[in-house]
């Protein structure tokens, strides 16, 4: 398999993860690159060795059905970048509400279908 390939099929990958959070929920970028099948080694050496910087290569080009707007930092924030703002207020309208430039993500996280599981990231605050 062709490391193009390799990508694209780990982008699809993110992008079916993503298309399945529901409206006024959200998921992290680490929580994404924990709950798919890991890239191969090659494609994260290329990436600087994180995964999560990986999820973040697919949502900056993903396609116009997917909800990116959906997908915010491990500390509730949304990332710095051109559309912040416009993202900010896509998650208001889906009724998610901002204390201190946070998302509480004890109450606004999806978690899959794995009631009470926390990805790991979510252990740290």
């Amino acid at each position: 398999m062709s490391n193009s390939t390799s990508l694209h099929a780990y982008f699809d990958q993110v992008w079916n993860f993503v298309r399945r959070v529901p409206p006024g929920k959200v998921v992290t970028y680490g929580q994404i690159a924990q709950s798919i099948p890991e890239p191969e080694t090659l494609l994260l050496k290329e990436r600087s060795g994180s995964v999560a910087r990986l999820v973040g290569s697919a949502m900056a080009a993903s396609p116009a059905d997917v909800p990116w707007h959906r997908v915010i930092n491990a500390q509730g924030k949304v990332s710095n970048r051109a559309d912040a703002g416009n993202q900010v207020q896509l998650l208001q309208a889906e009724g998610l509400n901002f204390a201190h430039g946070r998302i509480d993500l004890n109450e606004h996280q999806w978690h899959d279908s794995q009631p009470g599981v926390r990805p790991k990231q979510q252990q740290l605050f």
